[in-house]
This record gives structure tokens, sequence and C-alpha cells, in this order.
């Protein structure tokens, strides 16, 4: 029989107040206030918080706080991601965020989510679908990416978006619900490589 955090990785319905996830989520919320208290002048203490929190990150990841989440161990970056202030990712599944990606303030990513039956709803199972972001992607501030997305490789989410459906590569996409705008020219996708080299 299956456990209440396999349930939840494997996107099944499961019991958040399960005691396991429970004081996982307890353990994340003490890193959380540590991250989000520490002085601007002791970046080395906030590194080693960050790679408690979010040990499945590469080289260069930085965040400015105040960050929240609801595990840590469900993000997986790349190398050189960047979270400006007051980002949320609701990982109770996988989130992958490509290499050099860049977020604006207050973006948020929804991996969880709730039945649509009201009576499953009412019984407090929840559920979640994994969102997966591409490498060198930009995503404005407030933007809220909903689960089971994934966003392309090079594209420009706007600032505001609405986020329901997946986005192809090399598009400029915005709008609630966010939809393709343009695809971005071979000089804006050129020229973005040249900028994160």
């Amino acid at each position: 029989m299956k456990t209440e955090k396999e349930k939840m990785l494997a996107g099944e319905l499961y019991n958040a107040l399960d005691p396991e996830l429970t004081q996982e989520r307890i353990h994340t919320r003490l890193l959380l206030k540590a991250l989000n208290e520490s002085p601007e002048d002791q970046p080395e203490r906030r590194t080693r918080v960050l790679q408690e929190l979010i040990p499945n990150s590469g080289k260069g990841f930085w965040m400015q706080p105040p960050f929240f989440c609801d595990y840590g161990y469900n993000i997986i970056l790349g190398d050189n991601v960047f979270f400006n202030f007051n980002c949320v990712v609701l990982d109770v599944m996988t989130v992958t965020i490509g290499s050099r990606t860049l977020f604006g303030p207050n973006v948020q990513i929804y991996a969880a989510t709730h039945p649509i039956n009201w009576s499953e709803r009412a019984s407090g199972l929840e559920y979640a679908k994994p969102v997966t972001i591409g490498e060198d992607v930009w995503i404005g501030g407030s933007v809220v990416i909903c689960p089971g997305v994934t966003i392309g490789d090079r594209s420009v989410i706007g600032a505001g978006s609405v986020v329901t459906r997946d986005i192809p590569d090399d598009v400029f996409a915005a709008g609630n619900p966010c939809k393709v705008i343009r695809k971005l020219t071979e000089s804006e996708t050129n020229e973005s490589a040249r900028q994160v080299e």
C-alpha cells in the first residue's frame, strides 16, 4: 500500500495532513524562516540555507527573499536560475526549471491542485501535476503558472499573465489566459543567447 507521500509524488489523490508530509512542511517552513530573515550582508549563510532547502539546484542559483515553497526537494533547477522578491512555488510534485531562467517578483508556480468534484474536494484530498519551464526563459512579474504546464526554451511570459496551458519554444506570450502573441525573431533569440554567455 502506498504512503501518502508516494501518492503525492505519483500525481494521485492524497491526504496533505498525513503526519510525514506535515513534518516535512514544518521543516521547510523553518528553513524558509531562516532564508527570509537572513541578512543581506551574510550571503554565505543564505547560500547554506538554500542548499538545504533546494538540494536539487545547479550552480549559481540565487533568489531574493522572501521566497515560499511547500517542500523544496521537488524543485529541480539548472544553473544560474534567479528568483526575484516574493516568489511562491507549490512543489507538491516536481517543478523543473532550466538553466539561466529568470523570474520577476511575485511569480507563483502551482504544481498543487484540487479535484473539480466537490465531494472529493470536501474529503480533504488533493493532487498535483508537474510543471516544466525550459532554459533561458524570462517570466515577468506577477505571473501565475498553473499545474501541469510546460513552458518552452527561450520563451518570454509577459507580466501579470496566467499560464493555463503549454507554451512552445521561442515565443512571447501574455494575457489571462496566457496565449502566444508572436514568435520571437531569430535576432531576438540569438541576442538572448549572447546576453547570458
